[in-house]
């Protein structure tokens, strides 16, 4: 065995445990985007709060993992690693600033509201818009550094890669934070 495998070993640990951590976090949002009391809705914002510790982690690995295999085998102007690279920097600044604080906001919201039923601000919060771009995006920015490191493309294939997969991601976050209609009173009733 040698120290390149082991490292290549931790590198996918790592990316394992980052994705496997987003994944939980995005089960977490469609929960909370779900639930109508503080009773259903706390359970997940709790354990989406628990889960964010795992990505600091995840990043570091990930980080002096493939800085190791780089200097080993690769280099720093490959266009794959340094795509790869930008991933984990975005991910590294979106993940904290925008979905941590935003999660924040959300939890505030729900607090805020009390035991019961959600009001319409709590509720406008379970489908923040920012919370779920940051979540969204940063799982398809995953996933595209994952096809950078499979398929290893040229310079325009992997910008296109990471622009690609951004884009799902925002796509995704606005198809998933759209605010429900409004019931329509049923035939017959008038709406108050």
């Amino acid at each position: 065995m040698d120290t390149y495998h082991v490292m290549l070993y931790i590198h996918l640990l790592s990316l394992l445990v980052g994705f496997s951590a987003g994944m939980i976090e995005t089960v977490c949002l469609f929960r909370l985007r779900a639930a109508h009391t503080l009773e259903a809705a706390a359970p997940w914002g709790q354990l989406a709060g628990e889960i964010e510790k795992a990505f600091p982690v995840a990043i570091v690995g990930l980080f002096v993992t493939g800085a190791y295999m780089t200097s080993d085998v690769w280099t720093w102007g490959t266009s794959w690693v340094v795509m790869s690279i930008v991933g984990l920097a975005v991910l590294s600044v979106q993940g904290p600033l925008v979905a941590g604080r935003r999660g924040h906001a959300v939890k505030a919201a729900l607090m805020a509201n009390g035991p019961g039923p959600l009001g319409p601000e709590a509720q406008r919060m379970t489908r923040d818009r920012a919370l779920w771009t940051a979540a969204m995006t940063n799982e398809a920015t995953v996933l595209g550094v994952i096809w950078l490191m499979v398929q290893k493309p040229d310079w325009g294939g992997a910008v296109a890669t990471l622009v690609i997969a951004y884009a799902v991601g925002l796509a995704l976050a606005a198809r998933l934070t759209r605010q429900p209609a409004p019931e329509a009173a049923p035939a017959g009733e008038s709406a108050v």
